[in-house]
């Protein structure tokens, strides 16, 4: 394999901030996963040279916040010392903004404290938290489903837009990337990473030509070793397709893409599903009492089909650097 410390990330048309210039091993960053993503898959994925993230919500309590960045800060500070030529990636940690985060302003404040680099904010625009993190010179990246969120976000002050396109795993939206990431740079400048269905290392090379400047993978870490991931949930994964993947708002009041055989094993039809209520969403809670989201029915998006194995955090990212630097040559070769 190629040496996974050797940059993969140059490109004409980059717009990244200064913090991930000199860090990154591949053009990426890891998505934040409920449930799935803690201190272990961060450090991972930053040890890799991907930007590693995690929900806030994931650390429960909320004093465990502060001590999973503690933690995180210190590991990759060790490995940087230990080998100062390393990329090694900042992480970030994503903020709900939706009015049902009744730990929001907790939360914000214990990430100033510990000036987390990047903060990703979702599910309302963010005009709470982006004054708190420019403060300290981080940066704000916020998930867009459509060009009205987009601009809402820009004034909104943010550093970058995640479009979250179809076929993105957990809440997303329904727009081709061709047509959102072309809309959306046509008015914004600053750096765009693009969600749905990303897998490969081909496929994070698409994202570059398209203008995005970084490609942003979830489902694609369900299956990392360091995922606090089920391993019936991991399994499924493996078995998947895009055919197995609902999109439905029914169990968090907000339209996100299931797998198919988790719903059949809460007791529902999957082809058969009522509409949810979006005034019933509580990010903390994830569904009914009966069945959550994402404990009980489980999230992937559409890139399952080629997501093949179950491997530490480090192996699965040298592969999608291999594959990247494969479909460069391809391409530069037609």
């Amino acid at each position: 394999m190629t040496n996974p410390q050797q940059s993969a990330t140059t490109h004409a048309g980059g717009a990244l901030p200064g913090m991930l210039n000199d860090t990154l091993a591949l053009p990426a960053v890891a998505a934040p996963m409920f449930i799935l993503s803690g201190p272990e898959l961060v450090i991972a994925q930053c040890k890799a040279g991907v930007v590693g993230s995690f929900p806030a919500l994931n650390a429960r309590p909320e004093s465990e916040l502060a001590i999973w960045l503690t933690r995180i800060e210190d590991a990759l500070e060790q490995a940087r010392t230990e080998d100062p030529s390393a990329r090694i990636a900042p992480y970030a940690v994503n903020l709900i903004c939706h009015p049902s985060n009744e730990r929001l302003e907790h939360d914000l404040a214990i990430c100033a404290e510990h000036e987390v680099p990047i903060v990703i904010t979702s599910l309302s625009a963010p005009e709470r938290v982006v004054p708190s993190v420019h403060a300290y010179g981080g940066l704000v990246f916020h998930d867009v489903i459509s060009t009205r969120h987009a601009h809402k976000a820009i004034a909104a002050g943010v550093d970058g837009l995640i479009l979250v396109s179809a076929g993105a795993g957990g809440h997303a939206g329904t727009l081709s990337p061709f047509a959102f990431v072309s809309e959306v740079r046509s008015f914004f400048d600053g750096p765009i990473l693009l969600s749905g269905a990303i897998t490969q290392g081909r496929q994070i090379l698409a994202a570059r030509a398209l203008g995005a400047d970084l490609a942003y993978l979830g489902s694609f870490f369900i299956t990392a070793r360091e995922a606090n991931a089920a391993s019936d949930y991991q399994q499924m994964v493996l078995n998947a397709e895009a055919a197995d993947i609902v999109y439905t708002d029914l169990f968090s009041g907000v339209h996100a893409n299931y797998l198919a055989p988790s719903i059949r094993a809460a007791g529902l039809d999957p082809v058969d599903l009522p509409a949810g209520d979006k005034a019933q969403l509580r990010v903390a809670e994830h569904g009914t009492k009966q069945i959550k989201a994402w404990r009980d029915v489980w999230s992937a998006g559409h890139g399952v089909g080629t997501i093949i194995e179950t491997a530490p955090a480090n192996v699965l990212i040298e592969r999608l650097i291999d594959e990247y630097r494969q479909a460069l040559s391809e391409v530069r070769a037609l």
